[in-house]
Formats: structure tokens, C-alpha cells, sequence
């Protein structure tokens, strides 16, 4: 879900959010046929999910946008003042990974070795297709092909970008050689990692297993990836300040409207609380 908030245009965030259940559902059933009573279990899952995410996590997004507007207003932030607004968005994200265990542990543990078989070709297929869409041509095509996605998503929240900007964005993505190689192949190595787990899911500490993959995905995705991970966060910081350094009045007041508009979706999304969540909650 905080995933889906954060790549969404706002002007259509609420509506992304309200129909993130579904979302997850659709994911769920592209890669495994789920049986009714499963169905039944996952989409009460999501529920009782969402009923907690919007009165409990959106408040929180709300104050870290609030937050981050106000030092814009104050300046250009420099890099401790980037990394600091890293960890705390980082930082939403772990609640939430914690919150969807029980019903992943729940969901896994009931798939017959029918369904594990179908997960596993399903999976094997989508990082086909991944490695396709993203390794095609050579390593000069997927430099450039990096870039050009960097551009889209800088450009969803300080509008066009100027020369100056553009070629930050090049020279970023021509320092980070390899890194879509390393990401896709953590990726798989993170399957390989759920599917070994799979074939134990009877076992006393499979909750366990899947608990530390999901809430330490790094653990799974091997080290190469744990390495470039660290080494792109502070590369990010890094790209986040010189755009803002080269960044005009337009593009700031285009940033502030995009920050503005998010923290209203979030506040209009905001619900109260369920009996069982704040009975958690006290």
C-alpha cells in the first residue's frame, strides 16, 4: 500500500488507496489460484490491514509531509537534513511490514504443494519477463534506460527538468553500473529463499522464516544486493540534493503543490479506528 502511495500521481492517490485491497488481491492471484476459504482469509486479512493503515500509518504520513514541507520553506535542505527525511520514510514502511506478517505466515502456510508448485513457475516467469523488460541491449542501453526512469519520477515532483538537472541524472545513472543486474538478481534470490522456506512450511519455525524475510528482506536478497542497497541510499541522498541545488522557484513551488496535495489526500483518507485496532493501540 505505502508503496502504491508513493509512485501514484496525487491527483488519483485516494483512489489508488481505496482500491490498494484489491491491488494486493490481483498480485495474490496472478501468481497462485487461491481456494474460497483462502480468498475469504486473505480479503479479511486486507481488511482488518487497511482499517489499521488509515487510522493509524496516514497520520503518521501526514506529520513527516508537514515536516518536510516546513524545511523546504525554510531552504534548500543539505545532505543530513535529506538523510534524515530517508530514515523517517524508511522508517513508515517497517510498521507496515510488521502488520502484514501474520496474514502472509497465514496464507503461505495453508498452499497445498500444488499451489507451491504453481507460485514457483509463476515467479520463475515474472523475473523473465523483468530481466527481459530491463537487461535488454547492452550495458550503454540499460545506462540510459536507468536515466530515463529517473527522469519520469523527479519530473512527478519538481516538473520539467532543467539541462542542469538532466545531466546530473546522466552521470548518477552512469555511476551506478549494474545496478539493475544486482537488483533483479536480490530479487530472485529472495524467491529462491521464500520457495526453499515453502517446501518446510509445516515446521514449528516457519513463521519465524517468514517473518525475517519479510521484515528483513535484505537477509534473503544476498550480499551483493545488501551492499548496493547501502551504497544507493547515500548515492540517492546524494542525486535528491544536487537536483534541489539546481532547482529553479518554479520547480520548488511545484514541489510544494505536489507535497501539499498529497498531505490532503492523506488527511481525507485518514479513518478512525476500529474497535479492534485501538483496543491494540491502548
Amino acid at each position: 500500500m505505502a508503496t502504491i502511495l508513493v509512485i501514484t500521481g496525487c491527483s488519483s492517490t485516494r483512489l489508488a488507496y481505496r482500491y490498494a485491497d484489491w491491488g494486493i488481491v490481483w498480485w495474490v492471484e496472478d501468481f497462485i489460484t487461491l481456494t474460497k476459504p483462502q480468498k475469504r482469509q486473505l480479503n479479511a486479512d486486507i481488511e482488518e490491514l487497511k482499517q489499521w493503515h488509515c487510522s493509524t500509518e496516514l497520520p503518521r504520513y501526514q506529520a513527516w509531509l508537514h515536516n518536510l514541507r516546513s524545511e523546504l520553506a525554510e531552504g534548500k535542505p543539505g545532505p543530513a537534513e535529506i538523510s534524515s527525511h530517508q530514515n523517517q520514510l524508511l522508517s513508515l514502511l517497517q510498521p507496515l511490514m510488521h502488520q502484514i506478517t501474520p496474514g502472509a505466515v497465514n496464507l503461505l502456510s495453508s498452499l497445498s504443494d500444488e499451489q507451491v508448485r504453481e507460485l514457483a513457475k509463476n515467479m520463475a516467469e515474472n523475473q523473465r519477463e523483468l530481466e527481459e523488460e530491463f537487461l535488454t541491449g547492452d550495458a550503454k542501453s540499460i545506462e540510459h534506460a536507468r536515466a530515463e526512469r529517473t527522469e519520469e519520477r523527479a519530473e512527478r515532483w519538481l516538473g520539467s527538468l532543467n539541462p542542469v538537472q538532466k545531466d546530473i541524472i546522466k552521470v548518477w545513472s552512469e555511476d551506478r553500473a549494474g545496478q539493475t543486474e544486482i537488483w533483479l538478481a536480490g530479487r530472485r534470490n529472495w524467491q529462491d529463499t521464500l520457495l526453499n522456506a515453502l517446501e518446510y512450511r509445516s515446521q514449528a519455525d516457519f513463521e519465524a522464516t517468514i517473518t525475517e524475510l519479510i521484515n528483513n528482506p535484505k537477509a534473503g536478497r544476498g550480499d551483493a544486493y545488501a551492499q548496493r542497497i547501502d551504497e544507493s541510499m547515500v548515492a540517492m541522498n546524494s542525486l535528491i540534493q544536487e537536483l534541489l541545488l539546481a532547482s529553479h522557484a518554479s520547480q520548488l513551488d511545484h514541489l510544494n503543490r505536489r507535497i501539499s496535495e498529497l498531505g490532503g489526500d492523506f488527511k481525507a483518507l485518514t479513518c478512525k479506528p476500529s474497535p479492534e485496532v485501538a483496543s491494540r493501540n491502548r
